[in-house]
């Protein structure tokens, strides 16, 4: 969003829940302050450091986590007809005349049901309106398994990713690093899957900033805003994504933009 913000693309931001299902910070909401009214109110601070210029939200119940009984309730977003909404997305493609969409991938980074919709109606939404191009933003599943390896080869594994271990770790493991890696095979997608790679090393600080404007989700200790900053740039340094409808051939390179930069 920052890249493309300094490029003079025009950065639009389509938000379709207002988080009220999620878990507020201790401390950070004021009595009687309901949880949606911070997170829309965040959503638009993040925005503006990004250089996000247009905010919409879609008007959609957070449907929370997968499995959860919230799932089937009134107007959530999970159980939302996809038509329906892809053409509440359209519209606002069309009048921006859009010519790239993002959103997650398929399983939603790593099952979300509020992320899976995302997908289905995105590229609904994109064959609606003609957006001709379709990102799906993913993690790299193989490159935190190749971090794994190596703060554990050499002796340096992270607070924040031995605190992601232990809370791996149940009754039934053989040991927290085992079944951290197993939960892996949910998180993103595999390498081979992707076709783009945008290094933002030289933006994370500004990352950061966007994260810590959430504050009823990300408490200041932690572990995303305590991770030492070699750490953090190594897990969130690089962004990645699958174009919807292209392969990347085998052994071939990631491509490094989203739009001709010429």
């Amino acid at each position: 969003m920052v890249r493309a913000a300094a490029a003079g693309i025009r950065v639009v931001l389509v938000v379709a829940t207002r988080g009220e299902r999620g878990e507020p910070t201790p401390g950070v909401l004021a009595d009687g302050e309901p949880l949606w009214e911070r997170r829309i109110s965040e959503s638009y601070a993040s925005a503006k450091i990004l250089g996000v210029q247009r905010v919409e939200f879609l008007g959609y119940v957070d449907s929370g986590m997968m499995g959860e009984p919230s799932n089937d309730s009134p107007y959530s977003f999970w159980t939302a007809d996809v038509d329906a909404a892809a053409g509440r997305l359209a519209s606002i493609l069309r009048e921006e005349d859009a010519q790239i969409l993002t959103i997650y991938d398929n399983n939603g980074g790593y099952g979300h049901p509020d992320h899976i919709m995302v997908h289905r109606v995105g590229l609904r939404a994109a064959e609606m309106a003609g957006t001709p191009r379709v990102f799906e933003t993913t993690m790299n599943r193989d490159h935190f398994r190749r971090m794994l390896a190596q703060f554990t080869e050499a002796g340096k594994v992270p607070p924040a990713l031995e605190a992601a271990l232990e809370v791996a770790e149940d009754e039934t493991s053989t040991g927290a690093e085992e079944e951290f890696v197993g939960s892996l095979d949910e998180f993103g997608k595999a390498e081979a899957e992707i076709t783009h790679a945008i290094n933002v090393a030289d933006l994370v600080d500004m990352k950061r900033q966007a994260m810590m404007a959430h504050r009823s989700q990300i408490a200041d200790d932690s572990w995303f805003l305590t991770m030492e900053p070699e750490s953090f740039e190594q897990a969130f340094g690089t962004e990645w994504f699958i174009e919807s409808g292209k392969l990347r051939a085998e052994g071939a390179p990631f491509l490094d933009a989203l739009w001709n930069q010429e």
